[in-house]
C-alpha cells in the first residue's frame, strides 16, 4: 500500500513541477527540446525493455498484441477526437477564449487517463513495475506541462487560475492509476498481458506521435540522439535497480 501512495505521490510532483516551472521562469525553447526528447526516451525503453517483454513472457503473443493494438487505437481515437490533446509549445490559441481554454483543459484531463491506466496496469502486476513507469511518466509530465501552462495562462490571463486548472487535471492521471490498478489486481495472465500490451501502445504513441516531435529533432540532430541514448541507457539502469 506504500507504494500505491508513493506513485499517487509522483504523479502530482510531475504535474505541479512542470506547471510550477512554466509560471515562475518559462524555460527556454532549447530546453524543453531536450526534455522532451529524454523524456520519449524514458518512455519507449520502458516499453520496449519493461513492458512488452514482460506482456510476451506471461501468456502468449497474441494477447499482448491484441491488448497493443487496443491501446493504440484508443489513445488514437482520443487523439483525433480531441484536436487540443497536445497543446504546442507557447503556441496560442484562436479566439473564443472559453471555448478554447474548457478544450484545452478537457483534452489534458482526459490525456491524462490512459497514461494513469499505464501506471496502475504495471502495479497491477508489479508495484515496482508501476513505480518504473510513473517515472517515466511524472518525468515526460514536467516539460509537457511547462508546455501546457503556457498557452493556458495566455488564455486565461491570470496565473493562479491557470495553476488551479492544470493541478486539477491531475485527478483524472489518479483516477486512472486507481481504476487500473483495482480493476487488473487478481486477473487472470492473459488479460495482464494484454493490459501491458495495452499500456505500451499508449506509451509508444505519446512518444512518437507527440514528444518526438515537439522535440524538434532536425535542430541539434547528434545532441538530441545522445539526450536520447542517455534515456534508453537509465532506463536499463532503473530496470536493473528495481
Amino acid at each position: 500500500m506504500q507504494d500505491f501512495f508513493i506513485i499517487v505521490f509522483l504523479v502530482f510532483v510531475g504535474q505541479t513541477l512542470g506547471a510550477l516551472l512554466g509560471l515562475v521562469k518559462k524555460p527556454s525553447r532549447s530546453f524543453l527540446h531536450y526534455s522532451l526528447a529524454f523524456a520519449a526516451a524514458m518512455m519507449i525503453g520502458i516499453s520496449a525493455f519493461e513492458l512488452i517483454p514482460e506482456a510476451l513472457s506471461i501468456a502468449p503473443y497474441y494477447y499482448a498484441l491484441i491488448g497493443f493494438l487496443i491501446g493504440l487505437l484508443a489513445i488514437v481515437a482520443i487523439d483525433r477526437t480531441l484536436p487540443h490533446l497536445n497543446p504546442q509549445l507557447g503556441k496560442k490559441e484562436k479566439p473564443n477564449i472559453e471555448r478554447n481554454v474548457t478544450m484545452l483543459v478537457i483534452g489534458i484531463a482526459l490525456h491524462n487517463i490512459p497514461e494513469g491506466l499505464a501506471i496502475g496496469i504495471g502495479y497491477a502486476l508489479d508495484p515496482a513495475l508501476g513505480l518504473l513507469i510513473v517515472m517515466g511518466i511524472a518525468l515526460q509530465d514536467i516539460p509537457e506541462n511547462i508546455a501546457t501552462i503556457v498557452p493556458l495562462y495566455a488564455l486565461t490571463g491570470k496565473k493562479m487560475r491557470s495553476f488551479a486548472i492544470l493541478v486539477g487535471t491531475v485527478l483524472f492521471e489518479v483516477f486512472g492509476f486507481a481504476l487500473g490498478c483495482f480493476l487488473l489486481c487478481g486477473m487472470p495472465l492473459s488479460v495482464l498481458s494484454a493490459a501491458l500490451g495495452a499500456a505500451a501502445g499508449i506509451m509508444l504513441y505519446i512518444s512518437f506521435e507527440e514528444l518526438l516531435p515537439s522535440a524538434e529533432l532536425r535542430t541539434s540532430p547528434y545532441k538530441k540522439a545522445f539526450t536520447l541514448l542517455l534515456g534508453l541507457v537509465i532506463v536499463a539502469l532503473m530496470i536493473l535497480v528495481f
